[in-house]
């Protein structure tokens, strides 16, 4: 379903953006309820393989045990400590590093060193808080208190990419980038083309922009545009409510989770996949990435700079472009009527 903005549309109100009390109304309102995108099912390959990350602060990791994968809140039951590392691991037993509480791959805790004579202690209520997770097309989501299932959230993006073969890809590589700018702000920049000439002057040599087509649809935003001759893109970029994205190449593809930090940092964790994951092609596959990133990069001093616009009140909001910017239209509905459909 294709849904138009054919009214003239503005910005939303720029407290939006770098209000610290809405920032937490979204990690409520959003993040808590929707599936996030945390890795590649690939690299929870062996028993004991686990992946830990933070989604809008909130501590979780999934880890493949003998009865299949489980998903948790990364946090200790006694104080509240991390308890895995974040990014990749692997442990038969997951050991709280502040007192060595450890809890089995079950979440069951199985050991409480040097706590004295407690007849009152009942370590069957001390399990860890387990969190929903669901696989589709090779890629692991989770969530911490999911409000719809994962086909439901998906639903418009999978006829989408029905004919493409992204399960088939290998994952090869992970980057975090971190920049100083509301999560909000990067996601309108990331769904609009419009940007292209100024910010991305190469890119936009190796495109047709006259021909850059963006379409605010259910759930998400698909933008494409005709390649010239060189571009690694095939021309299609894809953003999916509320906060992942995902990019075709020649042989391959790059995902991103846009993972707030704070109201003014923002976290982006990319993942790059690969029909061909043999070593003789890692010198093409690593200028692939080294190509996408440069790009990626270069959006990070104007979303910083608009940030400072935003917060020093400087700022009124301004109209948004019928053409180029449905998609920034699109996702700030979005937020307001999660925001809505919340207070009622």
């Amino acid at each position: 379903m294709i849904i138009c903005y054919l009214r003239a549309m503005l910005n939303i109100d720029p407290d939006n953006y770098v209000s610290a009390k809405i920032f937490k109304q979204d990690i409520k309102e959003i993040f808590l309820g929707t599936w996030q995108l945390l890795c590649p099912v690939s690299r929870l390959a062996k028993r004991g393989d686990y992946y830990a990350a933070e989604i809008s602060g909130q501590k979780v990791f999934a880890i493949q045990t003998s009865g299949g994968i489980r998903a948790f809140k990364n946090v200790c039951r006694h104080r509240g400590a991390r308890l895995l590392p974040e990014g990749c691991g692997r442990s038969s037993t997951i050991r709280c590093p502040y007192h060595q509480w450890v809890w089995g791959e079950n979440g069951e805790l199985l050991n409480v060193p040097w706590w004295g004579n407690d007849p009152g202690f009942d370590g069957k209520k001390l399990s860890l808080d387990k969190i929903s997770y669901e696989i589709w097309r090779g890629l692991l989501f989770v969530s911490i208190e999911p409000s719809t299932t994962l086909s439901e959230q998906l639903a418009g993006v999978v006829p989408e990419l029905e004919g493409e073969d992204i399960d088939s890809y290998h994952w090869v590589y992970e980057e975090k980038l971190t920049f100083d700018s509301n999560w909000k702000i990067y996601t309108d920049n990331f769904v609009e083309g419009y940007h292209i000439p100024g910010i991305h002057p190469s890119f936009y040599n190796a495109i047709e922009f006259d021909k850059f087509e963006t379409l605010a649809l259910d759930g998400y935003v698909r933008m494409t545009a005709p390649p010239r001759k060189g571009l690694f893109y095939r021309g299609k970029w894809l953003w999916m409510w509320p906060n992942w994205t995902l990019s075709l190449f020649e042989g391959g593809m790059n995902t991103s989770r846009i993972n707030p930090i704070s109201h003014k940092t923002t976290e982006l964790i990319y993942n790059f996949f690969f029909a061909d994951s043999s070593k003789f092609n890692k010198d093409a596959r690593n200028k692939i990435i080294k190509e996408n990133l440069d790009v990626i990069r270069e959006d990070f001093e104007v979303c910083i700079e608009t940030h400072k616009n935003y917060e020093s009140g400087g700022y009124r909001a301004g109209p948004l472009s019928p053409r180029h910017e449905q998609g920034v239209a699109y996702f700030q509905k979005r937020l307001i009527d999660s925001r809505v459909k919340s207070e009622v």
